[in-house]
Protein backbone atom coordinates (compact mmCIF):
# COMPACT_ATOMS: atom_id res chain seq x y z
CA UNK A 1 0.00 0.00 0.00
CA UNK A 2 1.84 3.36 -0.74
CA UNK A 3 2.79 5.73 2.15
CA UNK A 4 0.29 8.43 0.82
CA UNK A 5 -2.90 6.46 1.81
CA UNK A 6 -2.05 5.48 4.85
CA UNK A 7 -3.06 8.26 7.00
CA UNK A 8 -6.76 8.36 6.04
CA UNK A 9 -7.24 4.83 6.87
CA UNK A 10 -5.32 5.17 9.91
CA UNK A 11 -7.51 8.64 10.34
CA UNK A 12 -11.06 6.61 10.10
CA UNK A 13 -9.73 4.02 11.93
CA UNK A 14 -9.01 6.63 14.91
CA UNK A 15 -12.21 8.20 14.21
CA UNK A 16 -14.32 4.71 15.14
CA UNK A 17 -12.15 4.15 18.01
CA UNK A 18 -12.05 7.43 19.56
CA UNK A 19 -15.93 7.89 19.35
CA UNK A 20 -16.09 9.86 16.14
CA UNK A 21 -18.65 6.91 15.30
CA UNK A 22 -22.40 8.48 14.93
CA UNK A 23 -24.14 5.52 16.23
CA UNK A 24 -23.97 7.21 19.54
CA UNK A 25 -23.03 10.96 19.68
CA UNK A 26 -20.95 11.96 23.03
CA UNK A 27 -22.16 14.74 25.63
CA UNK A 28 -20.54 17.94 26.92
CA UNK A 29 -19.31 15.24 30.18
CA UNK A 30 -17.65 12.58 27.97
CA UNK A 31 -20.89 10.21 28.34
CA UNK A 32 -22.80 8.67 24.90
CA UNK A 33 -25.99 9.92 24.44
CA UNK A 34 -29.12 7.54 23.67
CA UNK A 35 -29.52 7.39 19.59
CA UNK A 36 -32.79 8.77 20.22
CA UNK A 37 -31.02 12.10 21.99
CA UNK A 38 -28.52 12.36 18.87
CA UNK A 39 -30.26 11.35 15.76
CA UNK A 40 -30.89 15.06 15.06
CA UNK A 41 -27.03 15.79 15.04
CA UNK A 42 -25.85 12.92 12.93
CA UNK A 43 -28.52 13.13 10.37
CA UNK A 44 -25.43 14.77 7.82
CA UNK A 45 -23.47 12.43 5.69
CA UNK A 46 -19.86 12.77 6.96
CA UNK A 47 -18.10 13.21 3.73
CA UNK A 48 -19.71 16.53 3.37
CA UNK A 49 -17.62 19.33 3.92
CA UNK A 50 -18.95 21.86 6.82
CA UNK A 51 -17.81 25.66 7.66
CA UNK A 52 -15.69 26.32 10.58
CA UNK A 53 -17.47 29.53 11.12
CA UNK A 54 -18.23 29.38 14.95
CA UNK A 55 -20.91 32.20 14.00
CA UNK A 56 -22.90 29.62 12.31
CA UNK A 57 -22.90 26.83 15.36
CA UNK A 58 -25.18 27.54 17.65
CA UNK A 59 -26.10 24.62 19.79
CA UNK A 60 -29.93 23.72 19.57
CA UNK A 61 -32.29 21.24 21.32
CA UNK A 62 -31.57 18.11 20.32
CA UNK A 63 -34.79 17.01 17.30
CA UNK A 64 -35.76 13.84 15.43
CA UNK A 65 -35.73 16.04 12.12
CA UNK A 66 -32.82 15.30 9.87
CA UNK A 67 -30.20 18.45 9.87
CA UNK A 68 -29.99 20.88 6.85
CA UNK A 69 -28.14 20.24 4.20
CA UNK A 70 -24.94 22.81 3.92
CA UNK A 71 -25.90 24.80 1.45
CA UNK A 72 -29.02 25.73 3.57
CA UNK A 73 -26.21 25.78 6.60
CA UNK A 74 -24.25 28.75 3.98
CA UNK A 75 -27.57 30.38 4.01
CA UNK A 76 -28.09 30.35 7.48
CA UNK A 77 -25.27 31.52 7.69
CA UNK A 78 -25.89 34.73 6.21
CA UNK A 79 -29.07 35.14 8.05
CA UNK A 80 -28.60 34.10 11.31
CA UNK A 81 -31.86 34.33 12.45
CA UNK A 82 -33.59 32.63 9.31
CA UNK A 83 -35.22 28.98 10.06
CA UNK A 84 -33.42 26.24 7.78
CA UNK A 85 -36.51 24.38 5.49
CA UNK A 86 -37.55 21.42 6.67
CA UNK A 87 -36.81 18.31 4.60
CA UNK A 88 -39.44 15.75 3.51
CA UNK A 89 -36.57 12.91 2.97
CA UNK A 90 -35.53 11.69 6.00
CA UNK A 91 -31.47 11.65 5.71
CA UNK A 92 -29.36 8.66 5.80
CA UNK A 93 -28.29 8.04 9.43
CA UNK A 94 -24.31 8.36 10.23
CA UNK A 95 -24.55 5.58 12.50
CA UNK A 96 -23.78 3.45 9.10
CA UNK A 97 -20.13 2.76 9.24
CA UNK A 98 -17.91 2.84 5.78
CA UNK A 99 -14.98 0.84 5.95
CA UNK A 100 -11.36 1.95 6.13
CA UNK A 101 -11.03 1.15 2.35
CA UNK A 102 -13.95 3.52 1.42
CA UNK A 103 -12.45 6.30 3.23
CA UNK A 104 -8.99 5.84 1.46
CA UNK A 105 -10.99 6.60 -1.68
CA UNK A 106 -12.60 9.95 -0.37
CA UNK A 107 -11.13 12.76 -1.50
CA UNK A 108 -8.27 14.08 0.59
CA UNK A 109 -9.55 17.23 1.90
CA UNK A 110 -12.59 16.42 3.82
CA UNK A 111 -14.28 17.73 7.26
CA UNK A 112 -17.52 16.56 9.21
CA UNK A 113 -19.22 19.17 11.57
CA UNK A 114 -22.26 17.82 13.46
CA UNK A 115 -24.56 20.02 15.35
CA UNK A 116 -23.37 20.94 18.82
CA UNK A 117 -25.89 18.92 21.09
CA UNK A 118 -27.48 20.49 24.02
CA UNK A 119 -27.73 17.62 26.82
CA UNK A 120 -30.54 17.99 29.02
CA UNK A 121 -30.33 20.61 32.08
CA UNK A 122 -29.43 17.73 35.34
CA UNK A 123 -27.35 15.47 32.65
CA UNK A 124 -23.43 17.40 33.29
CA UNK A 125 -24.16 16.52 37.39
CA UNK A 126 -25.41 13.31 36.32
CA UNK A 127 -22.14 12.61 34.81
CA UNK A 128 -20.32 13.54 37.81
CA UNK A 129 -21.91 11.52 39.76
CA UNK A 130 -21.30 8.81 37.71
CA UNK A 131 -17.76 9.65 37.05
CA UNK A 132 -17.54 9.58 41.11
CA UNK A 133 -19.31 6.06 41.65
CA UNK A 134 -17.17 4.87 38.86
CA UNK A 135 -13.85 5.74 40.72
CA UNK A 136 -14.99 3.70 44.06
CA UNK A 137 -15.77 0.49 42.08
CA UNK A 138 -11.95 0.04 40.06
CA UNK A 139 -13.19 -3.01 37.95
CA UNK A 140 -9.29 -4.05 38.65
CA UNK A 141 -9.50 -3.62 42.64
CA UNK A 142 -8.87 -7.15 42.91
CA UNK A 143 -5.81 -7.55 41.36
CA UNK A 144 -2.32 -6.53 42.92
CA UNK A 145 -0.85 -3.64 42.22
CA UNK A 146 2.37 -5.45 41.03
CA UNK A 147 -0.28 -6.65 38.23
CA UNK A 148 -2.74 -3.73 37.39
CA UNK A 149 -0.49 -1.40 35.17
CA UNK A 150 0.08 -4.59 32.95
CA UNK A 151 -3.67 -6.01 32.94
CA UNK A 152 -4.52 -1.84 32.47
CA UNK A 153 -2.10 -1.77 29.46
CA UNK A 154 -3.15 -4.80 27.63
CA UNK A 155 -6.63 -4.02 27.57
CA UNK A 156 -6.53 -0.51 26.36
CA UNK A 157 -4.20 -1.24 23.49
CA UNK A 158 -7.01 -2.88 21.63
CA UNK A 159 -10.20 -1.82 23.84
CA UNK A 160 -11.53 0.35 20.51
CA UNK A 161 -14.60 1.36 20.46
CA UNK A 162 -15.90 -0.23 22.84
CA UNK A 163 -14.25 1.40 25.78
CA UNK A 164 -16.02 5.02 24.83
CA UNK A 165 -19.39 3.48 25.27
CA UNK A 166 -19.78 3.47 28.91
CA UNK A 167 -18.75 6.04 31.80
CA UNK A 168 -16.03 3.24 32.47
CA UNK A 169 -13.09 3.08 30.18
CA UNK A 170 -11.43 -0.18 31.58
CA UNK A 171 -14.76 -1.89 32.49
CA UNK A 172 -15.72 -1.26 29.07
CA UNK A 173 -12.26 -2.32 27.96
CA UNK A 174 -12.69 -5.96 29.55
CA UNK A 175 -16.10 -6.53 28.04
CA UNK A 176 -14.44 -5.92 24.72
CA UNK A 177 -11.56 -8.20 25.36
CA UNK A 178 -14.15 -10.81 26.83
CA UNK A 179 -16.07 -10.51 23.66
CA UNK A 180 -13.08 -10.82 20.97
CA UNK A 181 -11.95 -14.23 23.24
CA UNK A 182 -15.91 -15.60 23.21
CA UNK A 183 -15.62 -15.92 27.05
CA UNK A 184 -18.82 -15.98 29.06
CA UNK A 185 -17.46 -14.98 32.36
CA UNK A 186 -18.77 -11.93 34.74
CA UNK A 187 -17.91 -9.75 37.13
CA UNK A 188 -13.92 -9.50 38.25
CA UNK A 189 -11.09 -10.86 35.58
CA UNK A 190 -9.98 -14.65 36.37
CA UNK A 191 -6.61 -15.62 36.64
CA UNK A 192 -6.56 -17.19 33.13
CA UNK A 193 -7.75 -14.14 31.91
CA UNK A 194 -5.13 -12.03 34.13
CA UNK A 195 -2.73 -14.54 32.45
CA UNK A 196 -3.96 -13.94 29.24
CA UNK A 197 -3.35 -9.69 29.34
CA UNK A 198 -0.04 -10.31 31.30
CA UNK A 199 1.42 -12.05 28.36
CA UNK A 200 0.05 -8.98 25.61
CA UNK A 201 1.26 -6.63 28.16
CA UNK A 202 4.97 -8.26 27.79
CA UNK A 203 4.71 -8.75 24.11
CA UNK A 204 3.72 -5.04 23.70
CA UNK A 205 6.24 -3.83 26.13
CA UNK A 206 8.89 -5.91 24.25
CA UNK A 207 7.84 -4.45 21.50
CA UNK A 208 7.31 -0.88 21.37
CA UNK A 209 7.53 -0.60 25.59
CA UNK A 210 3.68 0.06 25.63
CA UNK A 211 2.92 2.07 29.35
CA UNK A 212 -0.16 3.55 30.43
CA UNK A 213 0.68 6.94 32.21
CA UNK A 214 -0.82 10.12 33.46
CA UNK A 215 0.58 13.02 32.32
CA UNK A 216 1.66 15.04 35.21
CA UNK A 217 1.29 18.18 33.51
CA UNK A 218 -1.82 17.82 32.03
CA UNK A 219 -3.89 15.10 33.83
CA UNK A 220 -4.46 12.97 30.43
CA UNK A 221 -4.00 9.60 31.10
CA UNK A 222 -2.37 7.79 27.71
CA UNK A 223 -0.28 5.02 26.28
CA UNK A 224 3.09 5.44 25.11
CA UNK A 225 5.43 3.34 22.70
CA UNK A 226 8.22 3.85 25.42
CA UNK A 227 10.86 2.19 23.13
CA UNK A 228 9.92 5.24 20.28
CA UNK A 229 10.06 7.93 22.48
CA UNK A 230 12.39 7.88 25.63
CA UNK A 231 12.86 11.37 25.96
CA UNK A 232 10.31 13.56 27.71
CA UNK A 233 10.62 16.81 28.92
CA UNK A 234 8.14 19.92 29.37
CA UNK A 235 6.30 21.17 26.61
CA UNK A 236 4.18 25.11 26.41
CA UNK A 237 1.13 23.62 27.36
CA UNK A 238 1.93 20.30 28.70
CA UNK A 239 4.36 17.14 28.15
CA UNK A 240 6.04 16.40 25.15
CA UNK A 241 7.99 12.63 24.52
CA UNK A 242 10.58 12.48 21.54
CA UNK A 243 12.50 9.72 19.91
CA UNK A 244 16.36 10.05 19.73
CA UNK A 245 16.50 11.89 16.97
CA UNK A 246 13.33 13.48 16.89
CA UNK A 247 11.45 11.44 14.04
CA UNK A 248 8.30 10.53 16.27
CA UNK A 249 7.17 13.21 18.63
CA UNK A 250 3.95 12.90 21.03
CA UNK A 251 2.57 15.74 22.67
CA UNK A 252 0.28 16.45 25.38
CA UNK A 253 -2.04 20.19 25.72
CA UNK A 254 -4.22 21.41 28.12
CA UNK A 255 -6.05 24.76 27.56
CA UNK A 256 -8.02 26.68 30.04
CA UNK A 257 -10.37 28.70 27.60
CA UNK A 258 -13.91 30.64 27.47
CA UNK A 259 -13.98 29.64 23.51
CA UNK A 260 -16.45 27.32 22.28
CA UNK A 261 -14.61 24.02 20.50
CA UNK A 262 -15.53 24.81 17.15
CA UNK A 263 -13.02 28.31 17.84
CA UNK A 264 -10.22 25.83 18.86
CA UNK A 265 -10.59 23.23 16.62
CA UNK A 266 -10.57 25.99 13.75
CA UNK A 267 -7.19 27.45 15.41
CA UNK A 268 -5.84 23.65 15.76
CA UNK A 269 -6.36 23.56 11.79
CA UNK A 270 -4.34 26.52 10.66
CA UNK A 271 -1.45 26.92 13.38
CA UNK A 272 1.12 26.05 12.75
CA UNK A 273 1.17 27.62 9.17
CA UNK A 274 2.78 24.92 7.74
CA UNK A 275 -0.68 22.42 8.47
CA UNK A 276 -1.88 21.32 5.16
CA UNK A 277 -5.47 19.21 6.69
CA UNK A 278 -6.11 16.22 5.04
CA UNK A 279 -9.13 15.01 7.24
CA UNK A 280 -10.60 16.85 10.18
CA UNK A 281 -14.24 15.97 12.15
CA UNK A 282 -15.87 17.77 15.15
CA UNK A 283 -18.49 16.93 17.91
CA UNK A 284 -20.47 18.52 20.13
CA UNK A 285 -17.06 17.95 22.64
CA UNK A 286 -13.91 16.30 20.55
CA UNK A 287 -12.57 16.81 17.44
CA UNK A 288 -9.53 14.95 15.45
CA UNK A 289 -7.34 16.59 12.67
CA UNK A 290 -5.02 14.99 10.77
CA UNK A 291 -2.68 15.84 7.66
CA UNK A 292 0.91 17.25 7.11
CA UNK A 293 3.21 19.94 8.88
CA UNK A 294 6.08 20.31 6.75
CA UNK A 295 7.51 17.37 5.80
CA UNK A 296 5.78 15.01 8.71
CA UNK A 297 2.54 13.61 9.02
CA UNK A 298 0.28 14.78 12.30
CA UNK A 299 -2.78 13.51 14.63
CA UNK A 300 -4.26 16.26 16.39
CA UNK A 301 -6.97 14.13 19.04
CA UNK A 302 -8.90 16.95 21.42
CA UNK A 303 -11.67 17.03 24.27
CA UNK A 304 -13.26 19.32 25.94
CA UNK A 305 -15.21 19.40 29.44
CA UNK A 306 -16.22 22.42 32.17
CA UNK A 307 -14.05 25.00 30.14
CA UNK A 308 -10.76 23.09 29.24
CA UNK A 309 -9.55 21.56 26.02
CA UNK A 310 -7.34 18.35 26.20
CA UNK A 311 -5.49 16.74 24.07
CA UNK A 312 -2.57 15.37 22.13
CA UNK A 313 -0.56 15.80 19.00
CA UNK A 314 1.33 12.84 17.40
CA UNK A 315 4.05 13.60 14.60
CA UNK A 316 6.34 11.69 12.47
CA UNK A 317 8.69 11.07 9.46
CA UNK A 318 6.26 9.46 6.39
CA UNK A 319 9.10 7.12 6.22
CA UNK A 320 7.72 5.87 9.94
CA UNK A 321 4.10 5.55 8.76
CA UNK A 322 4.37 1.84 8.56
CA UNK A 323 5.92 1.65 11.90
CA UNK A 324 3.58 4.19 13.60
CA UNK A 325 0.16 3.18 12.53
CA UNK A 326 -0.70 0.43 14.71
CA UNK A 327 0.74 2.37 17.56
CA UNK A 328 -1.87 5.66 16.63
CA UNK A 329 -4.60 2.80 16.87
CA UNK A 330 -3.44 1.98 20.26
CA UNK A 331 -3.28 5.72 21.60
CA UNK A 332 -6.66 6.16 20.63
CA UNK A 333 -8.21 3.46 22.53
CA UNK A 334 -5.73 3.74 26.00
CA UNK A 335 -6.74 8.09 25.34
CA UNK A 336 -8.30 9.39 28.67
CA UNK A 337 -8.79 13.09 28.79
CA UNK A 338 -10.36 13.30 31.83
CA UNK A 339 -9.60 9.77 33.82
CA UNK A 340 -11.50 8.45 36.64
CA UNK A 341 -8.43 6.90 38.14
CA UNK A 342 -5.13 7.83 38.15
CA UNK A 343 -2.18 5.62 36.69
CA UNK A 344 1.63 5.16 37.16
CA UNK A 345 3.06 9.31 36.65
CA UNK A 346 4.73 9.68 33.64
CA UNK A 347 8.42 10.63 34.78
CA UNK A 348 10.42 13.65 32.74
CA UNK A 349 13.84 14.95 32.39
CA UNK A 350 13.75 17.89 34.42
CA UNK A 351 17.02 20.63 35.51
CA UNK A 352 14.82 21.93 37.84
CA UNK A 353 12.31 20.04 39.77
CA UNK A 354 9.57 21.58 41.68
CA UNK A 355 7.47 20.01 44.45
CA UNK A 356 5.97 20.85 48.36
CA UNK A 357 7.01 20.38 51.53
CA UNK A 358 5.61 20.65 54.83
CA UNK A 359 6.67 22.54 57.66
CA UNK A 360 7.30 20.74 60.98
CA UNK A 361 9.06 23.22 63.24
CA UNK A 362 9.45 26.76 63.45
CA UNK A 363 13.21 26.37 63.48
CA UNK A 364 13.08 25.51 59.40
CA UNK A 365 12.62 21.73 59.47
CA UNK A 366 10.69 20.49 56.51
CA UNK A 367 9.17 16.71 55.29
CA UNK A 368 8.98 16.46 51.65
CA UNK A 369 9.26 13.85 49.32
CA UNK A 370 12.45 11.80 48.87
CA UNK A 371 12.59 11.51 45.39
CA UNK A 372 12.06 15.09 44.98
CA UNK A 373 15.43 16.12 46.41
CA UNK A 374 17.43 13.42 45.07
CA UNK A 375 20.72 14.50 42.84
CA UNK A 376 19.97 18.50 43.91
CA UNK A 377 23.06 20.99 43.78
CA UNK A 378 20.67 23.27 45.26
CA UNK A 379 17.39 23.01 47.00
CA UNK A 380 15.33 26.33 47.80
CA UNK A 381 12.63 26.54 49.61
CA UNK A 382 10.10 29.34 48.46
CA UNK A 383 9.92 32.56 50.56
CA UNK A 384 11.88 30.64 53.03
CA UNK A 385 15.59 30.27 51.49
CA UNK A 386 18.03 28.04 50.60
CA UNK A 387 17.98 24.10 52.61
CA UNK A 388 20.10 21.45 53.28
CA UNK A 389 18.75 18.02 53.54
CA UNK A 390 19.46 16.04 56.56
CA UNK A 391 18.35 13.12 56.39
CA UNK A 392 16.11 10.60 53.94
CA UNK A 393 14.09 7.41 54.91
CA UNK A 394 14.55 5.57 50.92
CA UNK A 395 11.71 2.68 52.43
CA UNK A 396 8.60 5.38 53.16
CA UNK A 397 9.62 8.33 50.92
CA UNK A 398 10.40 10.94 53.11
CA UNK A 399 13.12 13.22 53.16
CA UNK A 400 14.14 15.81 55.82
CA UNK A 401 15.61 19.36 54.85
CA UNK A 402 16.16 22.30 57.26
CA UNK A 403 16.76 26.09 56.32
CA UNK A 404 19.04 27.50 58.97
CA UNK A 405 18.70 30.54 60.73
CA UNK A 406 14.98 31.00 60.80
CA UNK A 407 12.94 30.69 64.21
CA UNK A 408 9.20 32.19 63.65
CA UNK A 409 8.32 29.58 60.96
CA UNK A 410 4.46 27.90 61.11
CA UNK A 411 4.70 24.64 61.80
CA UNK A 412 1.79 22.17 61.00
CA UNK A 413 0.21 20.19 63.41
CA UNK A 414 0.32 16.63 62.90
CA UNK A 415 -3.04 15.03 63.59
CA UNK A 416 -2.95 12.31 66.82
CA UNK A 417 -4.35 8.95 64.49
CA UNK A 418 -5.09 8.28 61.01
CA UNK A 419 -8.01 9.87 59.58
CA UNK A 420 -11.59 9.24 60.58
CA UNK A 421 -13.32 8.56 57.02
CA UNK A 422 -11.87 8.36 53.49
CA UNK A 423 -12.01 11.99 52.31
CA UNK A 424 -9.22 13.89 51.89
CA UNK A 425 -7.62 17.54 50.78
CA UNK A 426 -4.15 17.55 49.41
CA UNK A 427 -2.87 21.15 49.59
CA UNK A 428 0.47 22.14 47.62
CA UNK A 429 2.26 24.20 45.78
CA UNK A 430 1.38 23.16 41.60
CA UNK A 431 3.78 22.98 38.92
CA UNK A 432 4.58 26.96 37.71
CA UNK A 433 3.86 25.27 34.34
CA UNK A 434 0.73 24.94 34.63
CA UNK A 435 -0.32 27.94 36.52
CA UNK A 436 1.25 30.62 34.35
CA UNK A 437 4.37 31.05 36.36
CA UNK A 438 2.65 31.68 39.70
CA UNK A 439 3.41 30.06 43.07
CA UNK A 440 -0.08 29.63 44.97
CA UNK A 441 -1.05 27.03 46.96
CA UNK A 442 -3.77 24.75 45.57
CA UNK A 443 -6.09 21.98 46.86
CA UNK A 444 -7.38 18.85 45.03
CA UNK A 445 -10.33 16.71 46.47
CA UNK A 446 -9.44 12.64 47.07
CA UNK A 447 -10.42 9.75 48.99
CA UNK A 448 -8.01 6.99 51.04
CA UNK A 449 -8.26 3.62 49.82
CA UNK A 450 -6.37 0.30 50.89
CA UNK A 451 -4.61 -0.42 54.03
CA UNK A 452 -2.18 2.32 55.69
CA UNK A 453 1.21 2.52 55.09
CA UNK A 454 0.22 1.30 50.87
CA UNK A 455 -2.73 3.47 51.10
CA UNK A 456 -3.82 4.53 47.68
CA UNK A 457 -4.94 8.37 47.17
CA UNK A 458 -7.61 8.37 44.63
CA UNK A 459 -8.49 12.01 43.15
CA UNK A 460 -12.07 12.56 43.06
CA UNK A 461 -11.62 14.91 39.80
CA UNK A 462 -8.27 14.35 37.57
CA UNK A 463 -6.69 17.15 37.64
CA UNK A 464 -2.87 18.03 36.73
CA UNK A 465 -0.79 16.54 39.72
CA UNK A 466 2.77 17.89 38.76
CA UNK A 467 4.37 19.88 42.00
CA UNK A 468 2.09 18.00 44.33
CA UNK A 469 3.79 15.43 45.23
CA UNK A 470 5.37 16.04 48.82
CA UNK A 471 1.78 18.09 49.61
CA UNK A 472 0.30 18.11 53.15
CA UNK A 473 -3.01 15.36 53.08
CA UNK A 474 -5.61 17.03 55.35
CA UNK A 475 -8.72 14.95 56.93
CA UNK A 476 -11.98 16.01 57.25
CA UNK A 477 -11.03 18.32 60.20
CA UNK A 478 -8.29 20.40 58.29
CA UNK A 479 -5.48 18.19 60.46
CA UNK A 480 -2.04 16.79 58.35
CA UNK A 481 -3.28 13.22 57.81
CA UNK A 482 0.37 12.58 56.26
CA UNK A 483 1.99 13.20 53.17
CA UNK A 484 1.23 12.78 49.43
CA UNK A 485 3.87 11.16 47.41
CA UNK A 486 4.02 9.96 43.76
CA UNK A 487 5.38 7.70 41.89
CA UNK A 488 6.69 7.51 38.27
CA UNK A 489 6.48 5.08 36.02
CA UNK A 490 9.90 4.33 36.42
CA UNK A 491 9.35 3.80 40.23
CA UNK A 492 6.14 2.18 39.32
CA UNK A 493 7.86 -0.95 37.21
CA UNK A 494 10.27 -1.26 39.94
CA UNK A 495 8.12 -1.70 42.56
CA UNK A 496 4.69 -2.00 41.74
CA UNK A 497 3.30 -3.33 44.65
CA UNK A 498 3.11 0.64 45.61
CA UNK A 499 0.38 2.52 44.23
CA UNK A 500 1.14 5.36 42.09
CA UNK A 501 -0.67 8.31 44.57
CA UNK A 502 -0.46 7.08 47.88
CA UNK A 503 -0.46 8.68 51.34
CA UNK A 504 2.31 8.23 53.81
CA UNK A 505 0.80 8.75 57.51
CA UNK A 506 1.80 11.01 60.14
CA UNK A 507 2.77 7.77 62.52
CA UNK A 508 5.47 7.01 59.81
CA UNK A 509 6.49 10.77 59.29
CA UNK A 510 6.59 11.23 63.37
CA UNK A 511 8.75 7.69 63.52
CA UNK A 512 10.99 9.57 60.99
CA UNK A 513 11.49 12.79 62.92
CA UNK A 514 12.00 10.91 66.04
CA UNK A 515 15.19 8.61 64.76
CA UNK A 516 16.25 11.78 63.35
CA UNK A 517 15.75 14.01 67.09
CA UNK A 518 13.52 16.27 65.76
CA UNK A 519 10.24 17.25 67.51
CA UNK A 520 7.80 18.30 65.45
CA UNK A 521 4.63 20.61 66.46
CA UNK A 522 2.61 19.74 69.13
CA UNK A 523 -0.48 18.12 68.68
CA UNK A 524 -3.57 20.46 68.46
CA UNK A 525 -6.29 18.31 67.74
CA UNK A 526 -8.58 21.04 67.08
CA UNK A 527 -8.78 22.23 63.40
CA UNK A 528 -5.68 24.35 62.53
CA UNK A 529 -4.07 26.16 59.71
CA UNK A 530 -2.12 23.70 58.38
CA UNK A 531 -2.04 25.05 54.84
CA UNK A 532 -0.01 27.95 56.05
CA UNK A 533 2.72 25.13 56.82
CA UNK A 534 2.93 24.34 53.04
CA UNK A 535 5.95 25.15 50.98
CA UNK A 536 7.21 24.91 47.36
CA UNK A 537 10.66 22.90 47.09
CA UNK A 538 12.64 23.38 44.10
CA UNK A 539 15.25 21.17 43.25
CA UNK A 540 18.18 22.32 41.05
CA UNK A 541 20.42 19.63 39.11
CA UNK A 542 23.00 19.78 36.82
Amino acid sequence: MRAGLMIPIVAAVLAVTGGFAAAQELDNNGRYIPAAESAAANAAPADNTATSDTKTAKPKPAAAKPAPKPAEQKAAADKPDAKAPEKKTTAKPAAEKEPAKEAAKEPPKREAKAEPVVPKADAKADAKAETKADTKTDPLADIPFSQRAGVRAALLWAAGEDAFRSGDQIAAAIEAFRKRNKSSANGPLTAQERETLLAAAKTHDDQFGWRVVTDPATGIRLGLPSKMVPHATLADQGTRWSSRHGEIQIETFRYKTDDPLAAVFARMKNEPANRKVEYSAIRADNFIISGMQGLRKFSVRAYARDGEVRGFTMKFDQAMEGIVAPVMVAMASAFAPFPGRIAPIAALTRKVEYGTGIVVTAVGHIVTDRKLVDGCQVIVVSGIGNAEPIARDDEHGLALLRVYGRRNLKPASLAPSAPENSDLTLVGVPDPHIQNGNGKLAELKARLAGANGKAAIELKDPMPVAGFSGAAALDARGRVAGMMETRSIMLASADASIPPVRLIPTETIRNFLAANRVTPAANDDRASDARSAVVRVICVRQ
